[in-house]
């Protein structure tokens, strides 16, 4: 058996995983991969192996209550499956790395204390970034493990863009706009070339819509804006987050409202969004099924929303080339994409609606002054391809 490298990617109620064979050649083909979903609720596993086709899994106990847990689980499965293999090396999405880190990094204990200072930041993804990094470290000592951020990508945005509008001495302490989705947007900034051609070389705006959402400008595949700032609270409406707001309306919550710091922090990170609008979900395909006004109007916000801030970067690109939709809603959603690409069309952009429909790679009709794709995102590979490369191997695939 080939020696392998595993890719985690740990959330609060999710791990997802992937298994990249590491030996052999340059190449790192992909073996397997999948999630464990529901932790701390109704947990479940699948995995698929790299032709997709559905993979045994054990069941899970129903008292499966963290991702040390998760990780146990999915470590007991990775050896019967790989039995016999050697692990080389492990590689974690950690969203925030901070003002120093532009680039991937092998962990160390110093590493790891940094990281730790960073989650008043990311508190809703840091911690449990960390945990998996840190469960590994006790389970496997041996093996090296490669911190992948998702801030690293938008290191190059300018020293305007990255500028937060308050007193110097608050700057100093890190208070700037970094972005998230960084290892996705560079993923889709990999692939635009091929399947694009000379406009990846443009102004395209790339649209990861999910739980999680936000847009991303790029100018040549770099990031030079996007609609995240501080944290990942900003920017677009999301599944439980609010997007942009009002920071009175912070205020009037602790100061009218008398709201404590933890109650402000759960409203915000879990009770607002999408599921604070409608009163019933976060899940944008339940929403849509539903036919209560509040998930309409829910609907209605989200795509407002990325229309407003497609123009916005629209205007920091100064024009636009292509727009690209990814993740789960960008990718599965016919409807989404197609009223986000009609409020668009003042740029240019003509929908082919049978391409979209059909869940075509370009969804834009021939001759449109503006192309819009759909391209599947593939963070894992970004973090093997990166993990190859720091721990001396030269890139991976899907």
């Amino acid at each position: 058996m080939d020696d392998v490298a595993l890719v985690l990617n740990s959330g609060s109620s999710s791990l997802k995983f992937a298994v990249f064979r590491s030996s052999g050649g340059a190449d790192w083909p992909l073996q397997a991969r999948g999630q464990i979903q529901g932790i701390g609720t109704t947990p479940k596993m699948s995995a698929r192996d790299a032709a997709g086709a559905t993979l045994p899994t054990p069941a899970l106990p129903e008292n499966l209550g963290d991702a040390r847990a998760a990780l146990e689980h999915v470590a007991a499965w990775l050896r019967t499956r790989f039995s016999g293999a050697r692990l080389t090396g492990v590689g974690h999405r950690v969203v925030h790395g901070g003002p120093r880190h532009s680039a991937p990094a092998l962990v160390t204990p110093q590493l790891l204390e940094e990281l730790r200072g960073l989650i008043p930041f990311a508190p809703l993804h840091q911690p449990y970034n960390i945990a998996a990094i840190e469960a590994m470290a006790r389970a496997r000592p041996d093996v090296p493990q490669v911190a992948c951020f998702d801030t690293s990508f938008h290191r190059t945005l300018s020293a305007v863009a990255k500028l937060v509008p308050l007193p110097e001495e608050v700057r100093r302490g890190g208070v700037e706009r970094y972005g998230f989705h960084g290892l996705s947007y560079e993923y889709i900034a990999s692939a635009l070339p091929q399947l694009a051609g000379p406009v990846a070389r443009g102004r395209v705006i790339v649209a990861h819509l999910g739980s999680g959402a936000s847009l991303c400008a790029l100018r040549a595949g770099q990031s030079i804006e996007n609609t995240f700032g501080f944290t990942a609270l900003d920017g677009l409406c999301m599944g439980t987050r609010p997007g942009a707001v009002d920071p009175g309306v912070i205020l009037y919550l602790f100061q009218s409202l008398a709201l404590s710091v933890p109650q402000v922090e759960a409203m915000l990170y879990k009770q607002s969004g999408l599921l604070g609008i409608s009163g019933l979900s976060n899940d944008m395909p339940t929403l849509l099924q539903s036919q209560e006004p509040s998930a309409a109007l829910a609907v209605d916000y989200f795509v407002y929303r990325v229309v407003q801030e497609v123009g916005a970067l629209a205007a920091s690109l100064g024009g636009i080339d292509a727009l690209v939709f990814t993740a789960g809603i960008g990718e599965n959603s016919a409807l989404i994409r197609r009223r986000v690409c009609e409020g668009c069309a003042w740029l240019g952009l003509q929908l082919d609606e049978k391409a979209n429909n059909a869940q075509a790679s370009c969804i834009s009709r021939s001759g449109s002054p503006v192309s819009a794709w759909r391209i599947p995102t593939n963070e894992e590979l970004m973090i093997a391809r990166h993990m190859a490369r720091v721990l001396g191997g030269s890139t991976a695939r899907a």
